[in-house]
């Protein structure tokens, strides 16, 4: 542990070299300011502010660690010649990322509302920061991983936006497209686990749920919320969510093991 405490201070350092990390916390604070002062209401705001989360977050997340480990590569072969473990290795240069990245959405996000003592909604704006963190740690897993398996930098560039639209275009469209083909068909249980499949999704659904705007749902947030009341859902999907955020970074962590570095 002691180790890894100290290759992620040392990554810690190194990651907030890049100008990239303060644009993105900026950018949050920006957005969360002029929705708060322009929106009308706390609860529009917020609305606004889950879909860009929900957009935004996996999309810097994915690419960020991606670029990252590739860039990263020639540090990690040099303390892998020397007398350090590779799990305290990959904790280190994940922890530091996943930090960071974080940190860009707690202070983003929450300092406008804390200012602003809550402005009425703090107890959805700490969930709107709690999906938004929960979302990075998935992301950045699935960056981490996805550099350790694929060596060329611009392939796994390519496949990791591929795989942001998937999740967060794509999949909406696929949904509807497969729900007007089989309408009249028993769809809850399907939609369901199509719920289940995505955590972008799943984020969606617990932060509206909340807000209580079924309108915005869709079709899987709607299967979602008639099987489920709004506190059981809630701890389902984010027992689910902290599920998502602990596979690729397990997955990331056995790649890292096996890498021929």
């Amino acid at each position: 542990m002691r180790v890894a405490a100290k290759i992620a201070a040392f990554q810690l350092l190194d990651v907030l070299r890049s100008r990239w990390l303060f644009g993105y916390a900026i950018f949050f604070l920006l957005a969360t300011e002029l929705l708060l002062r322009f929106g009308g209401d706390p609860t529009r705001a917020l609305v606004s502010l889950t879909s860009i989360v929900l957009f935004t977050v996996p999309l810097a997340a994915i690419v960020f660690a991606t670029i990252y480990v590739h860039r990263a590569r020639e540090f990690i072969e040099l303390l892998l010649a020397q007398p350090v473990g590779r799990d305290a290795m990959f904790a280190g240069t994940y922890a530091a990322m996943a930090v960071l990245l974080s940190a860009g959405i707690v202070l983003g996000i929450g300092m406008p509302f804390a200012l602003r003592g809550g402005a009425g909604v703090g107890g959805d704006a700490v969930l709107l920061v709690g999906a938004g963190v929960a979302l990075t740690l998935v992301f950045a897993g699935a960056g981490v991983a996805l550099a350790l398996r694929t060596d060329d930098r611009l392939r796994a560039f390519g496949i990791a936006l591929g795989g942001w639209a998937c999740a967060a275009l794509a999949y909406d469209a696929v949904v509807l497209v497969a729900a007007t083909a089989l309408a009249g068909a028993p769809l809850e249980r399907p939609l369901l686990v199509a719920t289940l499949a995505n955590p972008i999704d799943l984020a969606r659904v617990v932060m509206l749920m909340h807000l209580d705007i079924s309108a915005l749902m869709g079709y899987t947030g709607a299967s979602f919320t008639r099987l489920f009341s709004a506190p059981a859902g809630t701890a389902i999907a984010a027992a689910l969510l902290a599920a998502w955020a602990a596979i690729p970074a397990l997955l990331g962590a056995r790649l890292f093991r096996r890498k021929d570095f």
